[in-house]
């Protein structure tokens, strides 16, 4: 009995630990049109929709990667509005915001310019 106490309490400790590492995080897949991924596309995050609108205080931005992906790391579990652009395509006009992120979850969408 005295061996099973350390042992639960090493078990607990190591699943709070991990549990405190996820941080909420967001996965965005571009698409076009015809739904291939894009790669190169400018992706920025807005916390609300008058800075979308004017194109400011960005939260967090990048670029997609060969396979049309970008992750934001570290976010407030909120809904976002994104801004993804490449060349003279954009995703204005449909599917300009997130749902709301759920929070210390691995979380993922997917963006359509065209």
């Amino acid at each position: 009995m005295k061996k099973i106490i350390p042992l639960v309490a090493v078990v607990f400790l190591s699943i709070t630990a991990h549990a405190q590492l996820i941080k909420t995080s967001l996965t965005l897949t571009v698409r076009d049109e015809l739904g291939n991924t894009v790669e190169g596309v400018s992706v920025k995050l807005f916390e609300n929709e008058a800075d979308y609108t004017a194109e400011k205080n960005e939260v967090a931005s990048g670029t997609t990667d060969a396979k049309g992906v970008i992750r934001f790391k570290d976010l407030k579990a909120i809904a976002y509005f994104v801004l993804a652009r490449k060349g003279d395509k954009d995703n204005i006009g449909g599917g300009e915001q997130t749902g709301k992120l759920e929070e210390k979850r691995f979380n993922k969408a997917t963006i359509v310019i065209q």
